[in-house]
């Protein structure tokens, strides 16, 4: 028998709510596994540091919230959205960042993340010359190889033009394809 105040549609509701939240953890998961991708670091230049790992989390939630831009989805967006700020959160209570200054820290990395979002959008809309620029501000601040700043703008590119071939069905199953 059910409890008092047992409501069979909160009970159906919150199983769906439960099962998009995991459709999002799913897919923060394969973006930060993407960042993660050794070739970033190895082949590209990519500082293999808090920083240079956060810009490739950046970078590929970007792609991501870009990709989903128009669709019917600005839950999930905002979910990943969270779900990046969480584990941003996370990771800087992980690395002994005091309960006093966190909200600071975060507070930063906000700035951070919502300036490059806007960054990397305004560089595809205007083409290669702005994007490398972009590049080299964010991902290669203390400089790197010109081949591998022009294999991460290629990068991005084809990044970018890839997930916009995947049916939005695939992605929301975290089914993802990077070149």
């Amino acid at each position: 028998m059910p409890e008092p105040g047992y409501d069979g549609k909160s009970m159906i509701l919150s199983r769906l709510l439960k099962g998009r939240e995991k459709r999002e953890e799913r897919l923060y998961g394969a973006i930060v596994a993407a960042a993660r991708h050794a070739q970033f670091y190895e082949k590209m230049g990519v500082a293999d540091t808090i920083d240079g790992r956060f810009e490739m989390i950046v970078l590929h939630l970007f792609l991501m919230l870009n990709r989903l831009k128009g669709e019917s989805v600005e839950d999930v967006r905002q979910r990943l959205t969270d779900a990046f700020f969480a584990d941003m959160d996370r990771s800087l209570r992980e690395l002994g960042v005091s309960d006093a200054t966190i909200g600071k820290r975060v507070r930063k990395l906000a700035e951070s993340y919502y300036g490059r979002v806007t960054a990397y959008d305004n560089a595809l809309l205007a083409g290669p010359g702005v994007l490398e620029e972009t590049v080299n501000r964010n991902i290669y601040p203390d400089g790197a190889p010109e081949v591998a700043k022009e294999a991460m703008v290629n990068y991005i590119a084809a990044a970018a033009e890839l997930l916009g071939t995947i049916p939005l069905e695939q992605i929301l199953r975290s089914e993802l394809k990077f070149p």
